[in-house]
């Protein structure tokens, strides 16, 4: 129910010129400032072109990589898992679509903070039952000014404000994907390439051994079975190269895809896999545990969005309360010789068949859901961390084994060489050893990017670069506005 107040009076006729010409001023006003549309439409045929064109050499992505302070490689020189982060960062376009939410996000805060405009109407009337007046017309000019009571500006900015939070660990949790994608595609490739420079030694080993065997054969010493059984093992080992080249393809497609840009564009690029081979020994820290669960992107993203229904179950409750408005009118009466007539209107809404018990309900549901969202994303969090620290740990120790039994069969296959060059050894003896050093080097390899899987996971569920700087990670959060060229 709304209620009215209005007090009227009369003045004479320069008030009223005043008055219309101050009202034709505001509105002339409020109208200048008056956005206007921009078409910008899309045409699929020339996105496509653009991405086909995108390329590790660009003007656009140099100065991106010298910003974050990572000289471009020169041709020939090569990529390591930085620079390929950077370059993810300036053509992933799944971080476009987080930072234009993030941007989104950020304009509903003027939305929030903007006070309502008033109102004006203009409502002429016709009354031609009075004898003898002037003119039949009367014009009458009302002006609404509302007031918002309660604070609710104030709320309305704080749900944005955190809403707006929100969307900005989202956007930092989007980087950390982004990332996390780049280096699990390098680590793939790099994993065929290891296994199929691997598998080239071993099967090399073993054509030797099958050579070694059939002299033994024609000589008599050895049996048709030894022959069948070392070629059977050659051809397992042909098969496992030739497949491997197919994971080198699928690599190179992965890692293009991660990157953003077309497969052709890795064609000549030459990649470096040191950081591949590092693994930090640091991770079992207690605090990095504790920094992991308070600084988490989607622990503070579900914690920004309780903060936000806080606010938005606060505004709920303060539109229990009526808003003002005030509405000061103006008619010219040529009735009564054209003098003019002015109003003061108060209007109240009357909170008596509701008092916004719904929304506020609806709110306080919400407000407990974010709750209860908050605590299960947390909760995840702590299994995640606690499940990659112990394998990484895990990992850790089968590469320091895997590193062990590499050793041994080093110096064995040094001692086994230097035993043939004497003649207490047999050649054969030699090329099985190294069959079984190239066997053993593999299991290693395996060893390896088992561990780095888990350091992968780990460094997904802390969020935290531990062979990377953090500066590297930001850097995508706050190139929001970077021009692609």
């Amino acid at each position: 129910m709304r209620i009215r107040f209005i007090m009227t009076g009369m003045n004479c006729r320069s008030v009223a010129a005043r008055v219309r010409a101050s009202h034709l001023w505001v509105l002339a006003l409020a109208l200048s400032g008056c956005a206007h549309f921009q078409p910008r439409p899309i045409s699929p045929a020339r996105s496509l072109a653009a991405y086909e064109d995108r390329s590790l050499v660009r003007p656009g992505l140099d100065a991106f990589l010298a910003t974050n302070h990572v000289a471009p490689p020169r041709p020939g020189h090569r990529w390591n898992l930085k620079a390929l982060t950077l370059v993810a960062f300036y053509y992933q376009p799944s971080l476009a679509y987080a930072r234009a939410k993030l941007l989104a996000a950020q304009a509903a805060r003027i939305t929030a903070a903007e006070r309502p405009n008033p109102s004006l109407s203009f409502g002429p009337a016709h009354d031609s039952g009075i004898p003898q007046a002037p003119s039949p017309w009367i014009v009458p000019v009302t002006a609404n000014w509302p007031f918002e009571t309660a604070g609710r500006r104030g709320d309305r900015m704080a749900e944005a404000y955190h809403l707006a939070a929100a969307a900005r660990w989202d956007l930092v949790g989007t980087v950390w994907n982004v990332r996390s994608r780049v280096r699990a595609a390098l680590r793939e490739l790099y994993a065929a390439r290891e296994r199929k420079r691997l598998l080239a030694r071993q099967e090399a080993a073993q054509r030797t051994v099958l050579r070694l065997i059939e002299g033994q054969f024609r000589a008599g010493l050895a049996s048709s079975y030894e022959i069948t059984r070392v070629r059977i093992a050659l051809d397992r080992t042909v098969l496992a190269r030739q497949a491997q080249r197919g994971k080198i393809q699928e690599g190179r497609i992965k890692l293009a895809d991660t990157l953003g840009v077309p497969v052709r564009a890795l064609r000549s690029v030459r990649f470096s896999f040191a950081d591949l081979r590092e693994f930090p020994q640091d991770l079992t820290r207690p605090d990095v545990r504790r920094d992991a669960l308070l600084g988490r992107a989607d622990v503070r993203a579900a914690l920004e969005r309780y903060a936000a229904s806080q606010s938005a179950l606060k505004l709920q409750i303060a539109r229990q309360w009526p808003n003002i408005n005030i509405g000061p009118g103006y008619a010219w009466n040529a009735q009564l010789a054209g003098d003019s007539e002015w109003q003061l209107g108060l209007t109240l809404t009357l909170p008596m068949l509701n008092r916004n018990q719904g929304p506020i309900a609806e709110a306080r549901a919400r407000r407990r859901t974010a709750a209860v969202r908050f605590l299960a994303v947390q909760s995840a969090a702590v299994g995640q961390i606690d499940g990659a620290l112990a394998a990484y740990r895990s990992a850790l120790a089968q590469v320091q084994t895997a590193n062990g039994l590499l050793g041994n069969l080093t110096r064995q296959l040094s001692t086994i060489r230097e035993q043939v060059r004497v003649g207490e050894r047999q050649p054969l003896d030699l090329t099985n050893a190294e069959v079984a050093f190239y066997a053993a080097a593999q299991s290693r390899l395996a060893a390896d990017l088992s561990a780095q899987r888990a350091l992968g996971a780990l460094e997904d569920a802390v969020q935290s670069p531990f062979t990377l700087p953090p500066s590297v990670v930001r850097s995508a959060e706050q190139e929001t506005t970077w021009t692609r060229q």
